[in-house]
């Protein structure tokens, strides 16, 4: 007989990304769910301050500084494991949205080398791990802009697209091994950071990502989905799942409410 998968409480979830947003929410809901969480992301403070917040709910929680396009620090990063359960590559982001003709080719670089080599990063230093535990998950959180396009978008729609490719590409590679590929491609998310970011700091465009929209989806709402992806019984793989919120049918239709 197989011996049976361990428990969420002896097993160690990678959350990137999580000093804000999806990664945060996310790291706060694997945690609850018996995992023992490793929170990476740029912004030690941040991630320090969500770990003692998890901790002080009673789970388990450590902080990591780690820049994911940085191969050397990743690679230093994974000598700490002998074995990992979940790696959520949620680390991305999106710059800028300006037409090809005058994109800025700093931009689309950026958003390649974090939504795509920050990913593969992360993957190829804790893919052994996760095989070595017998049961690992590995999570891309896309976007359903790696699905489809959008006028405005192409920068971060290709770097999507990558991140989606290397989901599907490593689901086939891997096949007969005990590692899961997962991707969860959100819609229209509404953060503290997403849209300000891609706007410079710009609160007024950002905000107008939300015009009218009644109830965008949330961190919490993406978060859920992939606490529930990872938590399926170990033979249900979840290949691909996108979550929108109702208002939004496709990437450019989207129900905004009249003022």
């Amino acid at each position: 007989m197989p011996s049976a998968a361990p428990s969420a409480a002896s097993r160690i979830a990678v959350v990137t990304g999580a000093s804000s947003g999806i990664g945060a929410a996310t790291a706060r809901q694997l945690a609850a769910a018996g995992y023992r969480v490793v929170l990476t992301a740029r912004r030690k403070d941040r991630i320090e301050a969500l770990a003692e917040e998890i901790t002080a709910a009673g789970h388990s929680a450590t902080a990591y500084q780690l820049d994911v396009t940085d191969r050397a620090a990743v690679d230093e990063f994974a000598t700490a494991f002998r074995t990992v359960g979940v790696l959520v590559n949620n680390a991305g982001g999106a710059l800028g949205a300006d037409p090809v003709a005058t994109g800025d080719p700093d931009d689309w670089r950026t958003m390649y080398e974090t939504n795509v080599i920050g990913t593969l990063n992360l993957t190829q230093a804790l893919l052994p791990r996760l095989e070595a535990s017998g049961d690992g998950t590995v999570v891309v959180v896309s976007s359903t802009a790696g699905h489809s396009t959008y006028e405005g978008g192409a920068g971060y729609v290709a770097a999507k697209h990558g991140a989606h490719v290397l989901a599907e590409t490593l689901r086939l590679e891997i096949v007969g091994r005990p590692v899961r590929v997962i991707e969860v491609a959100p819609g229209m998310v509404r953060t503290e950071e997403f849209a300000l970011t891609r706007f410079g700091g710009d609160a007024e465009k950002a905000a107008k990502v939300y015009e009218g929209v009644a109830e965008p989806l949330t961190a919490e709402d993406v978060a859920d989905t992939i606490t529930w992806a990872v938590t399926r019984p170990s033979h249900v793989n979840i290949d691909l799942l996108v979550v929108r919120p109702r208002a939004q049918a496709s990437n450019t239709k989207v129900h905004r409410e009249a003022r």
